[in-house]
């Protein structure tokens, strides 16, 4: 049977939408090419929805690292290769030129019955009394109701159940190393070579800090917030949960975790990127 593959534009970026009609064509009758629906509309043939492709053998994303996260969340279920149009591109190791030959060799591999190459990547689960987050490639994030002055709450940290910190803060973020180059960073948190098995919690202007904590990836971290205005729960910047306080948010590494397929990216010369 032939491969199927589906294929995500950046919204509203021409060049993404482009070369999203490149590698349908590319491909032709070796693979099964399905695209986005905003991209559909676009190139004037069927789109499907980006979460029917999760059972797809390859879903090719092509924009920034919010474009990959986005498909990440809606069709994790399949290997992932992101075609970078951003600035960095840690989650989008292979560029706009190098696109069109990467797929077809992917298909190729799969046409002959090889697995899709690429590496296995952790995510964050976040969970509270009831509910669930949708899992967070990068991290999870627990803060006040606002920021800045007068706003924040007391949050205490437990990992495995012992006390790390308790601080009045802007929040509390706890990153994969795939996120240790994103709000984890800008926050002043370490950054953690993607090869790494680790957590790492770092607190968002607390009153009383602490040094950011790499733990262990088998760890629980538990983010339990007071204060009068409650708060919020936030995975990767887009799924969020409003807290009444007090409330308890356990996060973990999730049992389902993305694969990038394609070339592994040079983790130092994208951090030459970083402004």
């Amino acid at each position: 049977m032939d491969p199927s593959i589906g294929i995500v534009a950046q919204r509203g970026n021409d060049r993404a939408q482009a070369l999203a009609a490149s590698i349908v064509e590319a491909v032709g009758a070796d693979a099964r090419a399905v695209v986005d629906e905003e991209t559909g509309h676009v190139l004037d043939r069927k789109g499907v929805p980006v979460a029917a492709m999760a059972d797809c053998d390859l879903v090719v994303s092509i924009g920034g690292d919010g474009t990959f996260l986005f498909v990440a969340r809606e069709a994790g279920g399949a290997p992932i290769l992101g075609v970078n149009l951003g600035e960095v591109g840690f989650l989008n190791a292979v560029a706009p030129d190098d696109a069109v030959e990467t797929v077809v060799s992917l298909v190729a591999d799969r046409r002959q019955g090889e697995p899709i190459a690429g590496r296995t990547v952790d995510r964050l689960r976040a969970e509270g009394e009831g509910w669930e987050l949708a899992p967070a490639v990068n991290e999870v994030v627990v803060h006040g109701r606002r920021r800045g002055h007068g706003g924040g709450a007391e949050i205490e940290i437990r990992v495995d159940g012992e006390r790390y910190a308790e601080s009045h803060a802007d929040g509390v973020l706890v990153a994969t190393p795939t996120g240790s180059t994103a709000y984890n960073l800008s926050e002043g948190g370490p950054l953690v070579r993607p090869s790494v098995g680790a957590l790492v919690v770092t607190q968002m202007c607390a009153t009383e800090p602490m040094p950011p904590l790499v733990t262990d990836a088998e760890s629980e971290i538990e983010l339990r917030l007071t204060g009068p205005e409650g708060g919020y729960a936030i995975s990767d910047g887009r799924n969020r949960r409003r807290l009444e306080s007090p409330a308890t948010v356990r996060v973990a590494v999730a049992d389902d975790p993305i694969v990038i397929a394609g070339p592994r990216g040079n983790f130092f010369e994208a951090l030459e990127k970083l402004e």
